[in-house]
């Protein structure tokens, strides 16, 4: 039995506990970042983070009590350059920064989609504006579009009708969008993708 269960005799049978194991911390979310006395290399190029000046290379424990005497921390930014490189700094502060410029990087970061307008080939005029409209919408909030046109039935014969009306809807959005794929024939349905123009 592995070392992972408990065993309990209750009333002549056997009940047997699993203990749950502990997920271990992934790399992704655990620091590697090595500081102060995790940093043992023999000799390393110490820079003060503040003023970005090189104050040179000396051994890590005179990196160490140099960062020690300013009540700072020692921080490897560069453990492969030779010599690494080391900063000393407020890390608990740098820290804190980092994650202020990620929150407010992910909050500004604009999601780009792929929306979808399903058109006809005999499209009346009053369901071709209503449709643009919406289209330009999407183009103006940053969205790609994918406009697409089943052909049902005999309607396939007809598949110029479609490329005239994917056409009619590019020349519509010129102003705001290019089209980055121009239209295509995938089975029964025809496909066209326009992209807004960026600023």
């Amino acid at each position: 039995m592995g070392a992972d269960a408990l065993t309990f005799y209750l009333n002549g049978g056997i009940l047997i506990i699993r203990r749950k194991k502990q997920p271990r911390p992934t790399s992704s979310t655990k620091d590697t970042t090595l500081i102060n006395n995790m940093i043992r290399f023999p000799q390393v190029m110490v820079i003060d983070d503040e003023t970005g000046d090189q104050l040179g290379v000396m051994t890590s424990r005179d990196a160490q009590a140099m960062a020690n005497e300013q009540e700072l921390d020692l921080v490897c930014v560069s453990p492969t350059a030779k010599p690494p490189v080391v900063k000393i700094m407020d890390y608990q502060k740098f820290k804190f920064e980092q994650q202020k410029k990620a929150r407010v990087a992910k909050k500004n970061q604009k999601v780009v989609e792929i929306k979808e307008i399903r058109l006809s080939p005999t499209i009346d005029v009053g369901d071709f504006t209503t449709k643009l409209k919406h289209g330009q919408k999407f183009l103006e909030d940053g969205d790609k579009l994918k406009l697409s046109i089943r052909f049902k039935g005999r309607m396939i014969v007809h598949q110029q009708l479609g490329y005239d009306v994917l056409l009619r809807y590019a020349k519509a959005c010129e102003e705001i969008a290019i089209t980055t794929e121009s239209p295509k024939m995938e089975g029964r349905s025809l496909f066209m993708m326009l992209e807004p123009i960026k600023k």
